[in-house]
């Protein structure tokens, strides 16, 4: 159990993605650390309820009612999600409730594994074209990296995790680690032939890169290949796909040398002015609401990237009166997401003598391809976007209601339909200044704590490169010769990516950043930040492979600082 009597060599907060991470790297070398979470704990395959269930084992097929419905309105937004067989792992926004001066669609669930659990596992590496464009651009501040920093840890990441994909040599798109790639269907494959064949900008298809292991091997600790079954979010019992809890978890706890305690919010770092270092931890027991503090050498922040900028907004202190690490109030602004949910789709003829076996859990990517030199810039908008996509036939019985009755119906309903097609685009966001989250002067939740205030919106540079994401879509497909080809944009603000980042930004000068090249907060350097709070721009590839890669570097570094004494 956790001890507040204890000083601990590291404290991390947060156990997704990043924090997971954190752990694994910090108990492996030896470090005595305490992992805290504010929500319950979720072990892996025990804590999966829903993992082989079938539509037909809910009522409405899934669908909530209208009662549970408004406990959920806000993590509703995204579409997909919460449905009957996934809810238990998102937020009941009545519980945890924000506010927006803007609209802000913050999707989140709190529990050991975070988002670990619901990502939908694309991972991209970044390039240079990534980390030098806001020094080109002259746009906020140059990151104080750059990809050869940076490679071998995702080197390192890609090969714990398993990342199946193709490579494919592109300068926007760095080659990583591989395992055998998933296979495109035959429709997917057709518009990747249109696109070599009719776009001379070298647009291409490729199957996505996704963190699924696809080749039975014993390398990856216990975890199965990927399955086919396409219930990821629900928690994978083979492993097939990266989690925490099927991954990292387990691992630091393996080494002795991890402490877990769930039900933790952290909402205070404490700082020390004689020694200019934080000291621990506050934390609310959120069954108890019991007040607790812990102590520790450094502290990870890993939290996600807004509750970690709400962390250091609470933490308050004669040196820091506006937050940590924030002399210069650059803390909780620019914050940035991703477009989504909006693109194009379209009907296929033909291939109706094929059907795909299994149920994928991805589909076809189509890397950046606007912007990145002479021919390719467009003077509307800067930096680029991306797609992801798929092909699939439709409703077995598409036709029943024409079809009338008898034989006609039987031989109908076991006929699959015709195809169809559709891409989404995922765009870059720029960081602005005034983009920001604050903690509410007034608003509190359950716990007595602020509520985030969020004040983030698409400025004239988004609304471009929107219009452009379902312009080149639309063009894809009716180049293929697909029909019915449609575009949509669907009502959303920033956040519905959920890919939520900035707000402790990387780089060099404290005046105008708030962590460093190796994530630690300027003005406090026992204080790590690794979740998606440090970035400094957005790119527009899938963020989490970037933040595993970050996290693990830093976690090395700060295991150097410690045993150099650095850190004690």
């Amino acid at each position: 159990m956790a001890n507040p009597n204890t000083v601990y060599d590291a404290i991390v907060v947060g156990t997704g993605i990043s924090g997971g991470w954190a752990a694994q790297e910090l108990c492996k070398n030896g470090l005595k650390t305490l992992v805290l979470d504010r929500g319950r704990r979720v072990e892996h395959v025990k804590d999966y309820p829903t993992m082989h269930d079938d539509p037909w084992d809910y009522p409405y097929k899934g669908e909530l009612s209208r009662e549970e419905k408004k406990k959920y309105s806000k993590q509703l937004r995204v579409g997909w999600a919460p449905r009957a067989d996934v809810k238990h792992f998102f937020v009941n926004d009545l519980e945890h409730p924000y506010q927006e001066t803007k609209r802000f669609d913050w999707i989140r669930g709190y529990h050991v594994g975070g988002r670990s659990l619901t990502w939908g596992r694309q991972s991209y590496r970044w390039s240079d074209i990534d980390f030098e464009a806001n020094v080109k651009d002259g746009i906020a501040v140059d990151w104080p990296v750059r990809y050869a920093d940076i490679a071998p840890w995702y080197d390192k990441v890609e090969q714990y995790i398993g990342v199946s994909g193709e490579r494919l040599g592109l300068q926007q798109l760095p080659d990583g680690i591989f395992q055998p790639p998933m296979e495109l269907n035959c429709v997917e494959l057709e518009l990747q032939k249109s696109l070599r064949d009719r776009f001379e900008d070298n647009r291409l298809l490729t199957i996505g890169r996704v963190a699924h292991i696809t080749e039975n091997t014993t390398d990856f600790e216990g975890r199965g290949p990927c399955q086919y079954r396409n219930r990821c979010w629900r928690g994978c019992p083979f492993g097939g796909y990266f989690s925490s809890n099927a991954s990292t978890l387990p691992a630091a706890e393996r080494t002795g040398n991890m402490t877990l305690r769930p039900n933790s919010i952290v909402h205070e770092v404490i700082y020390e002015d004689t020694t200019k270092r934080a000291t621990g931890v506050k934390v609310i027991d959120t069954e108890t609401h019991e007040a607790l503090t812990f102590h520790g050498k450094m502290v990870f922040l890993c939290a996600s990237a807004m509750v970690s900028v709400g962390i250091l907004l609470q933490s308050r202190s004669d040196r820091f009166p506006n937050g940590i690490g924030n002399n210069h109030d650059q803390l909780g602004r620019n914050i940035m997401d991703h477009h989504y949910q909006l693109g194009a789709s379209a009907k296929v003829d033909g291939h109706l003598d094929k059907y795909y076996k299994g149920r994928r859990p991805n589909g076809f990517y189509i890397p950046r391809f606007v912007n990145l030199d002479e021919k390719t810039k467009r003077k509307e908008f800067i930096r680029g976007f991306g797609y992801q996509g798929g092909a699939s036939r439709n409703n077995w019985s598409e036709m029943v209601a024409e079809m009338g009755y008898g034989k006609s119906l039987k031989e109908a309903i076991l006929q699959p339909g015709g195809w169809e097609i559709g891409m989404t685009g995922f765009g870059e966001m720029l960081p602005y200044e005034d983009n920001r989250v604050r903690l509410s002067p007034d608003k509190k939740d359950k716990w007595g704590l602020p509520q985030l205030d969020f004040d983030v919106e698409f400025k004239e540079n988004e609304l471009q490169m929107r219009k452009a994401i379902k312009e080149e879509a639309a063009k894809m497909l009716t180049e293929a010769g697909f029909r019915e080809v449609a575009v949509y944009e669907n009502d959303t603000g920033p956040g519905l990516g959920i890919h939520e980042m900035g707000g402790a930004r990387m780089g060099r000068n404290p005046r105008t950043s708030v962590t460093n090249k190796f994530n630690q907060v300027h003005d406090v350097p026992n204080i790590y930040v690794t979740d998606g709070a440090f970035m400094t721009s957005a790119s527009c590839v899938n963020p989490s492979l970037t933040y595993m890669a970050f996290t693990a570097r830093a976690a090395n570094h700060a295991v150097e600082q410690f045993k150099l004494g650095k850190i004690s």
